[in-house]
């Protein structure tokens, strides 16, 4: 195979392919160009294209395969597409198709289009062009191509969005399509607005069964609307309404809408199936629509039980259709209900028909007596009090009775309730008819009743409200002459209360005479009624002795009599009364001997305390060894040994706390430290080895060196720091330094130490301290830190040495405040140095420069600084104090520093000079203020060699302003300055005006010839010609010759006569045009011989066309030859140029002559 000879074929691929075409070999030719173009190279675009085009003219099937292959890339896409659409291969035409009115005409071939293949074609279609092909599609054939729209829209809703695709089945009224778009993408969506329009289409295309679906499961769709259009719409089934409405409380509507369109049915269904407990608002709405009650009560019944009872009699009673209900009632009744709404409703109908209404209060248990009292006031107010007496509703009760004036009823039922509350609130002087009750209960209710707890209410009623005239009375009635109540023992307990309260002066004789009474009790009464004796003779008759002497001790106050009532009883429960009781008054002696006859043991905290306040710590002692016979309390035995203390028998402490003992020694040992019992507290502490305490004592009986040892063993911060400072309190240093050096190894406590120290005045000692604790081996910063501090208040001559030697175990931070606070100036700036404060190193140097200041370190300083208004502040603070180093500051600062604002403040100062070499240094950076501060001095200086430079290099200034300023100068080169800032400026005519001033006529010519204003140039001739300066005037026709006229320069030489002048101009301007024209003469050659080229290649080409469309319809497919498959390898060669036809292009010049040759 040529395609796979070495070095390449030797022949155009072109003209092989045209060789197999000839022979109508179409099969060969294509199997040949796909071998020799796999490489899919750019270079063969053209033959790309012609494969295509032949198979697409003759095998488009074999076309399709080779563009499903995906082999080629570089092949003319529009002729392809224009011949995929002829050869009816509608899906490739539309992949290579790319403007969008092809794109409709071919789309709308969805016949001969496999659905899934439109359907992947439209997702790459940008949205705008999908959806114009959409709409196109639905134009041409809505039914036939609604499934395909369908599907695209489902695939690529998110990408064409869904209002776009709703709004285009709603432009074509597509309903079904809407459905079946809005199906797919409804389980996804939250938007109430997609779900009404489902919902919209389904019942609009008759899918009743989806809305009722919809309306029953969807959360989300607007209730309101959708119950609207339901109605509007009218379906034949009702259930998605009867869903809405049930679901979103639209019940009334719903029944109206059944009920007026005959849809009674749905009523029952509703009622019955759906939702019986919204059968008192279909009922309600029947009711308002004038249903007949036949049908009301049917549906009532049907539903019994699940019938929600209250809201039902709530609707028929603001109706005044309660006796609708009777039937359902009596039903439910008979079922066994124990509904309180259902007896509730009957007891209203049995009371307004008067049906025995008296047994029905009476006997049902289950209706509320509020409701049907309240029911029954207006109607009839005795069956008013039945109703609130079954259900005890005293406040209704009180209220219908006094109303009607039922007195002897009110009486009665209170008797019965015996309610305090109640009576408390009938017996209430502000109640106008609390004297008719009073008499009704004296004189009926009370005289009726029988039962003891009735007439023991009253009676505490009666006290309670301060009716003691009439309350006396009656108890004497009922208890002291009736005999059934004479021994009953909560009379005869009322009847001495009552007198008690009423006429203390009967008290005494009641308790003789009556017998079966609370004693204890009543005693208690009468002590609180301050009837002391009466008290006293009831305790002593019911043999209750403690209660007896109680009386006496507490309330009468009598001790003597009490110690004679002990002696007579000689109970010990008495004589510890008696003892306490003495123990309140003071007398302690006598309280312990009263103690120890009781044998009471129980009040020994009482009688520790009072002992200790009366200091009676012997007798104490007694009692104490006697409590510790019964107990063992470490109350008992810690008081014992505080006893022998106070009474100064130590060894006694020292035999006491050797023997066995559940004392606190603890507790003791402080009891005694604490109230400077220091020597038994030594022995306690010593006992106990609590080294701490016994330091503190020690140091308390000044015995510092064994404190000392005691702290050591004790090793405890709080104990060292006690003992150091009572040492340096006794002035013992060295006892104390033994001290410190173990606290302050703390941080925590190093402070503490030092205040204490310096608060003394000992600032050398505490320096010593210090000094002593460096070399620790747990010496930590607070310990530098600290003698920094010390230095910088007391020595201050070592205070710098310290800081350079232990710069970084210090707390820079502190040690600042106190070199801030000590003004040690120098100090205070190498700590903020060291602690990369530089903003304050550099505040700090220049508000006390005498001190601080060194110009090496504030140059190290000032460049670290983070503030930059501190540069500023350098600057003033140079200006004023070090002017001849300002040069050096800024320039270590050119780099911060904003160069205007430093010009500025040197401006002001008036001393801008001063700071010329920063100027030039900073030069470079072409800053405005500061060229124009530099100009001016060079100005000032007359330096206009450096001004040039300066603007030359420089050009952020004022220009004009500065050419203005020197255009007058005195000075011919500063004159010429200006001119040149007037030609840099674009000013040409003031920079030529200001050269010919100053007969500086050269610069005036190259002025204007830069300018490139024509008009310029022949007036500047023209001066030249009124001065009579011909040398001028025959170089200005050289300098600007680009711009001046050849006609004008002829004529000004003519009409001066100064065509001499002119001739070398007229030389050089003949032959520039010579030039030129020799140049057109020659292009124009050069196009005509192209254009004779072009035009014999053109002839050839149209004459291969033809020969080729000649042959082409009459071949006929050969079968294909063996050995024609794909070789690789096959290329070198450059592509023919492209054709715009289906002609063979001519052949390149291999030595082959053309085929027309033949």
């Amino acid at each position: 195979m040529m395609s796979q000879m070495e070095g390449g074929c030797p022949v155009d691929y072109n003209t092989i392919t045209d060789l197999f075409l000839q022979r109508n070999l179409i099969r060969e030719a294509t199997a040949f160009l796909l071998d020799v173009l796999k490489p899919n190279l750019p270079e063969h675009s053209f033959l790309q294209t012609k494969v295509l085009e032949i198979n697409l003219v003759t095998f488009p099937n074999v076309a399709d395969a080779i563009l499903a292959n995906g082999m080629f890339s570089h092949y003319d896409r529009p002729r392809i597409a224009q011949l995929c659409e002829k050869a009816g291969l509608y899906v490739r035409a539309l992949q290579h198709y790319t403007e969008l009115p092809d794109i409709k005409r071919v789309i709308v071939n969805t016949h001969a289009i496999e659905p899934q293949s439109l359907v992947e074609f439209f997702g790459t279609l940008s949205r705008e062009w999908a959806l114009e092909c959409m709409k196109d599609l639905l134009l041409v054939n809505l039914r036939g191509n609604l499934q395909i729209i369908v599907q695209v829209a489902k695939e690529y809703c998110e990408q064409l969005g869904v209002d776009a695709c709703i709004k285009i089945f709603e432009q074509f009224k597509s309903y079904e399509g809407l459905y079946f778009f809005l199906g797919s993408y409804l389980s996804s969506s939250e938007d109430p607005e997609i779900h009404f329009k489902y919902i919209e289409a389904a019942a609009k295309t008759g899918q009743i069964k989806e809305v009722e679906r919809v309306t029953r499961e969807s959360n989300f769709y607007d209730p309101e609307k959708t119950k609207n259009f339901l109605m509007e719409a009218k379906l034949p089934d009702a259930r998605p309404l009867i869903n809405v409405c049930d679901r979103f409380g639209f019940v009334p509507d719903l029944t109206h809408y059944l009920y007026s369109n005959n849809m009674l049915r749905y009523i029952e269904g509703y009622v019955q199936k759906v939702n019986p407990g919204n059968a008192p608002l279909v009922v309600g709405q029947l009711l308002d629509d004038e249903c007949p009650e036949d049908f009301i009560k049917g549906l009532i019944l049907s539903v019994r039980s699940l019938l929600p009872v209250e809201p039902l009699v709530e609707e028929c009673e603001k109706r005044n259709r309660l006796r609708l209900l009777t039937q359902f009632l009596e039903h439910l009744v008979s079922e066994g209900s124990q509904d309180v709404h259902v007896h509730n409703a009957l007891g209203k109908i049995i009371i307004d028909s008067n049906n025995n209404p008296e047994h029905f209060l009476t006997t049902n248990p289950y209706y509320d007596s509020r409701v049907v009292g309240k029911y029954c006031e207006k109607r009839d107010p005795t069956l008013a009090v039945v109703a609130y007496r079954r259900g005890q509703c005293d406040e209704e009760l009180i209220n219908v009775t006094n109303k009607n004036s039922l007195f002897k009823l009110q009486a009665r039922y209170v008797v019965e309730r015996m309610d305090a509350d109640l009576w408390e609130k009938v017996l209430n002087p502000e109640n106008v008819y609390r004297r008719q009750l009073i008499d009704q209960v004296v004189s009926t209710a009370l005289p009726e009743s029988k039962s003891p707890e009735q007439v023991s209410a009253a009676v505490k009623a009666f006290m309670t409200a301060d009716l003691p005239h009439e309350l006396i009375e009656l108890l004497e009635k009922i208890v002291l002459q009736n005999s059934a109540f004479s021994g009953n023992f909560n009379l005869q307990n009322l009847l001495i209360l009552t007198a008690i309260k009423a006429d203390p002066s009967r008290v005494m004789d009641y308790i003789n005479r009556l017998d079966n009474f609370d004693g204890p009790a009543v005693g208690e009464v009468a002590v609180e009624a301050q009837l002391y004796e009466e008290a006293f003779a009831i305790f002593k008759k019911f043999n209750l002795n403690v209660q007896a002497v109680n009386v006496l001790l507490d309330n009468i106050q009598n001790i003597e009599r009490a110690v004679e009532f002990a002696f007579r009883v000689e109970e010990d429960a008495v004589w510890s009364q008696v003892a306490k009781a003495q123990l309140r008054e003071g007398l302690v002696s006598d309280a312990i001997e009263s103690f120890i006859r009781a044998d009471d043991m129980t009040q020994f905290l009482d009688v520790i305390r009072a002992a200790e306040d009366a200091n009676v710590y012997h007798d104490l002692v007694r009692y104490l060894l006697m409590v510790r016979q019964k107990a063992k309390e470490p109350k008992v035995d810690s008081e014992l040994i505080y006893a022998y203390a106070k009474i100064d028998r130590l060894s006694e402490i020292e035999e006491f706390i050797l023997m066995p003992n559940v004392a606190n020694l603890q507790n003791v040992g402080d009891r005694l430290y604490d109230e400077a019992l220091y020597e038994a507290a030594k022995i306690i502490f010593a006992f106990i080895s609590n080294w701490a305490k016994l330091a503190s004592t020690l140091v308390k009986l000044r015995q510092f060196q064994g404190a000392v040892d005691a702290a050591r063993k004790a090793n405890s911060s709080k104990t060292w720091k006690e003992v150091c400072f009572a040492c340096v309190d006794a002035e013992e240093f060295r006892l104390a330094q033994m001290c410190g050096l173990n606290i302050i190894i703390q941080v925590d406590d190093l402070e503490e130490v030092s205040e204490y120290y310096q608060n003394r005045g000992c600032f050398n000692e505490l320096i010593s301290l210090m000094e002593s604790g460096l070399g620790l081996e747990r010496a930590h910063m607070g310990i530098f830190t600290e003698l920094g501090v010390l230095y910088a208040r007391y020595r201050p001559e070592k205070l710098m040495e310290h800081i350079k030697l232990f710069s970084t175990r210090l707390n820079i931070p502190k040690l600042i405040r106190a070199c801030d606070e000590q003004q040690h100036w120098m100090e205070l700036t190498y700590l903020y140095i060291q602690y990369d404060e530089f903003d304050n190193a550099a505040t700090t140097i220049m508000n006390h420069s005498p001190e601080a200041w060194d110009h090496m370190q504030f140059k190290d300083v000032a460049v670290k600084v983070a503030n930059v208004e501190l540069y500023y502040k350098a600057v003033h603070f140079y200006l004023q104090e070090h002017p001849d180093l300002i040069n050096d500051l800024l320039n270590v600062l050119a780099l911060r520093v904003d160069h205007t604002r430093v010009v500025d403040i040197m401006r002001k100062a008036g001393h801008l000079h001063l700071v010329k070499p920063y100027m030039i240094a900073v030069q470079s950076n072409n800053v405005a203020a500061v060229n124009e501060a530099l100009n001016g001095i060079y100005v000032e200086e007359e330096d206009y060699e450096r001004l040039r430079e300066s603007i030359d290099l420089h050009d952020n200034f004022d220009q004009i302003g500065l050419a203005q300023k020197i255009e007058k100068h005195e000075l011919l080169e500063m004159r010429r300055v200006a001119a040149y800032i007037y030609k840099k400026a674009g000013r040409w005519k003031q920079s030529i005006a200001l050269s010919k001033k100053d007969n500086l006529y050269k610069d005036a010519m190259e002025t204007a010839s830069q300018s490139g204003d024509r008009e310029l140039a022949e007036e500047l001739l023209v001066y030249f010609i009124e001065k009579g300066k011909k040398e001028c005037f025959a170089s200005c026709l050289f300098v600007c010759y680009d711009l001046i006229r050849p006609d004008i320069a002829l004529e000004l030489a003519w009409m001066n006569k100064m065509i001499d002048f002119a001739f070398p101009y007229l030389l050089q301007f003949i032959r520039e045009y010579t030039g030129k024209v020799d140049e057109l003469v020659k292009d124009k050659i050069e196009a005509q011989n192209e254009v004779k080229a072009k035009e014999k290649e053109e002839k050839d080409v149209i004459a291969q066309q033809n020969m080729y469309a000649q042959l082409l319809p009459l071949a006929l497919p050969a079968p294909p030859m063996p050995g024609m498959g794909s070789a690789p390898g096959m290329g070198g060669f450059a592509p023919p140029p492209p054709m715009g036809g289906m002609g063979m292009p001519p052949m390149p010049p291999f030595g082959m002559p053309p085929m027309s040759s033949f």
